[in-house]
């Protein structure tokens, strides 16, 4: 009947009703008799009350109009309210023509009646949603942060609802570039302006927010709106994406700070869910480099695929550490188990595959920063890049896993630096695998998939500029024109899973390349940190410090003798790669089981035997410096 969280506050509403009806019928009769009080007839009315409110009660009692509170009282309640007393009208019209009362009560009464007790009963509650949100009071007397709305569409509508009911906020205005809505009032907010305009109206209203309410905004637009946020020295918010909203993960109202991927413009990938399903949903899946930014990532994706059990294998005993508690509190339904162990150690994966029985696996384990590859730890990139791969390929056959995956680089394409020599190498040998395999009429499918730098991958330059703000700067930017493509992390793992339920468009062994949008500049990354900061350049420096060894100062995404061609996925195309053949990967695992160790120099030679397009510039770079 009432809710036990609410009850008292049910009670109380349930009684000013029951008043409301008395009123609604006094008033009702007053105006009848044009408010001559010695007129009415207080006889009459009192026994119309004793049929009239035991009727009244039992009707908002089981309807139900106690069930929520009246600061958020809406249209809905409204129209609750509205059948309520339109029902209970009718009712009391049949017990009065029952008692014979119709000839008694005048015709008037009984349609006023009603209606000014929906009338009571409806204003009573807005009016008191209204004193709650403490729209009665002056913007004087207001204690929440001042902000204006950017736009003025469903979302920007939304969310003046959402903060509304919310004492932490007050939305002095809205912009909209649409002059239709130019002096408009939406939900009680006033249309100021176009965007441009926004300097003016944070001076004049001293607000200290922007909040942009324009989901799929152009990054070129979300560019400049920062930029002129950190030009008059205001805080830039932002609601979430439009996908995230359309998946139902978030809502309007979950205001958060504009993030480096709101400013790339990436549209939201497309999965073939069901086709992931088939991959995914009730088997055992095996990811490599478990603790890393992409493996992680992949886990979280494959989670929500529903697998029989997820193996997360990694190296890093604290990162393993760090994964394994996140996701036992986040998908306690799943189940996981956390291995340590070396894609090197052959004994350790015969273990593991003989254990779990793995369908599906992903192969993100990979030494993938460029200038510490490059010097004093050459050799152990390639053993840990090319033979890890070639090991965990080989136990992967022996166990007829169905699909391997070897998460690549765009650092593979003419490579210049020892991790991507290492990865073009080891893209040649799942190459070379999967045709031995077809020769031998084995059933594991290899796919490589290329992609650039993630935004705030380990040992990205995104967790580096963010450091370097902390501390207050300067920011190391190695040449004025370096470019790199970038994505998000839930994007690459997203794209990742796709191009592994692709694999086998071409009888397996494709190299998939991602469609990774316009190069981005840097120094532009640079820029957009500090201003996502809240600061600006005069007061966070950025110095040039010259390439790093290893570096390139644009990368690319196919090597001179490759083309593409397309895929069902707009995003994904197959690179067409020079072919590896079984003869080659018998002399190439020859020749590798023999060298233990190697130096810098000697590890680069021996990777200019095996990749034709690597043109290393490690030794001349560290000659320089």
């Amino acid at each position: 009947m009432f809710g036990n969280k609410y009850g008292i506050r049910s009670i109380i509403a349930f009684i000013h009703d029951l008043v409301a009806v008395v009123a609604a019928w006094s008033f009702a009769f007053l105006f009848y008799v044009n408010f001559n009080v010695a007129a009415v007839p207080f006889d009459l009315l009192l026994d119309l009350m004793s049929w009239i409110l035991p009727v009244q009660a039992v009707i908002f009692l089981w309807l139900g109009l106690y069930r929520g509170l009246w600061r958020y009282a809406s249209l809905p309640d409204v129209k609750r309210i509205t059948v309520t007393v339109a029902l209970s009208a009718v009712i009391v019209s049949g017990i009065f023509w029952q008692l014979d009362f119709l000839n008694v009560v005048p015709h008037a009464v009984n349609v006023l009646a009603p209606i000014l007790l929906l009338l009571i009963m409806g204003g009573s509650r807005l009016i008191y949603r209204a004193w709650k949100e403490r729209r009665l009071y002056s913007l004087e007397n207001y204690e929440g942060k001042l902000a204006i709305i950017l736009g003025a569409g469903n979302t920007a509508v939304n969310l003046v609802k959402d903060l509304a009911s919310s004492r932490d906020w007050h939305v002095v205005g809205m912009l909209d570039d649409d002059p239709r809505k130019l002096g408009t009032r939406l939900h009680g907010v006033r249309v100021l302006g176009g965007i441009d305009d926004l300097p003016h109206w944070v001076h004049k209203l001293n607000a200290g927010h922007v909040i942009i309410a324009m989901p799929s905004l152009s990054h070129r637009l979300r560019r400049h709106i920062l930029e002129m946020c950190s030009e008059i020295g205001i805080k830039a918010l932002t609601v979430p994406s439009y996908q995230d909203l359309i998946n139902g993960k978030t809502t309007v109202s979950q205001i958060r700070e504009i993030r480096l991927d709101d400013l790339l413009g990436r549209a939201p990938v497309v999965l073939d869910d069901e086709g992931l399903h088939g991959l995914l949903t009730g088997k055992t899946i095996l990811v490599t480099g478990a603790g890393g930014s992409i493996g992680a990532e992949l886990c979280r994706q494959i989670i929500a695929f529903q697998p029989a059990q997820l193996v997360l294998f990694e190296r890093n005993e604290y990162a393993l550490y760090c994964v394994q508690e996140e996701f036992q509190a986040s998908f306690p339904g799943t189940k996981m188990s956390f291995v340590i162990g070396d894609v090197k150690d052959s004994a350790r994966l015969e273990q593991l595959f003989q254990q779990f029985r793995p369908t599906v696996v992903f192969h993100a384990a990979a030494y993938k920063h460029v200038p510490l590859m490059e010097h004093e730890n050459a050799w152990q990139a390639v053993l840990n890049n090319v033979m890890g791969t070639y090991v965990l390929a080989s136990t992967a056959i022996r166990f007829e896993v169905k699909k391997f995956v070897l998460v690549s680089t765009d650092k593979a394409v003419n490579p210049v630096n020892i991790m991507g020599a290492s990865k073009r190498l080891a893209e040649m040998v799942c190459q070379a695998v999967q045709q031995s395999i077809k020769n031998h009429k084995q059933i594991t499918c290899f796919v490589m998939v290329r992609f650039g730098n993630v935004l705030g991958s380990a040992g990205s330059v995104i967790p580096k500029f963010r450091q370097q703000i902390t501390h207050g700067g300067p920011i190391t930017v190695t040449h004025p024109e370096m470019t790199r493509y970038f994505m998000s992390i839930p994007e690459a793992a997203q794209l990742v899973l796709q191009a592994g339920l692709m694999g086998g468009l071409k009888g397996g062994g494709e190299i998939f390349v991602m469609d990774m949008g316009d190069p981005v500049k840097i120094i532009d990354l640079a820029r957009d940190m500090i201003r996502l900061s809240g600061l600006g350049e005069d007061d966070i420096r950025i110095v040039y410090t010259g390439l790093r060894p290893g570096e390139k100062l644009h990368e690319e995404l196919l090597s001179a003798n490759e083309n593409t061609v397309p895929t069902p996925h707009t995003k994904l195309r197959i690179a067409q790669a020079p072919e590896v053949n079984e003869q080659w990967l018998t002399a190439f695992v020859e020749r590798f089981e023999k060298i233990e160790a190697l130096s810098d120099k000697d590890a680069r030679e021996e990777l200019t035997k095996w990749v034709p397009e690597y043109s290393p510039n490690g030794e001349a770079l560290y000659e320089q410096l």
